[in-house]
């Protein structure tokens, strides 16, 4: 499941929307809403999250959220090293082939580490 498709399906059960009624108004099939919410399908549109966040009716703050969660949910994800340092080519891979062994806690210190140098960087550019 993708951070997106999570987040969906917790707004739509807590609303009382079933899956069949949303892909309905959003004018999809079931299963194709089924998929996104199971990460088995790729990002979802503009289009499609937009009318998600009509569907559901969800305040400015939770609109946000979900764009953001929706670019962050790609389940086929390619990552460029080229030209970047052997360690970053090897850590992609290492994660790439390791990634379904780590539990939740583990996954949340890697992403913790990348917030840190987002922030670092943010400031830097500040700086500047």
């Amino acid at each position: 499941m993708t951070p997106f498709g999570q987040r969906v399906r917790e707004h739509r059960e807590q609303r009382g929307i079933t899956l069949a009624e949303m892909a309905g108004v959003l004018g999809v099939t079931p299963a194709y809403l089924s998929a996104l919410e199971h990460g088995k399908r790729g990002r979802p549109t503009f289009t499609l999250i937009q009318g998600v966040i009509h569907v559901l009716g969800v305040i400015w703050d939770e609109a946000d959220e979900l764009v953001r969660l929706a670019d962050l949910s790609h389940p086929r994800v390619t990552v460029d090293t080229a030209g970047l340092e052997p360690e970053a080519t090897l850590l992609a891979n290492r994660l790439a082939r390791d990634i379904g062994d780590l539990d939740a806690g583990e996954l949340n210190r890697l992403a913790v580490v990348l917030d840190e140098a987002a922030a670092r960087r943010a400031r830097a550019e500040g700086a500047a």
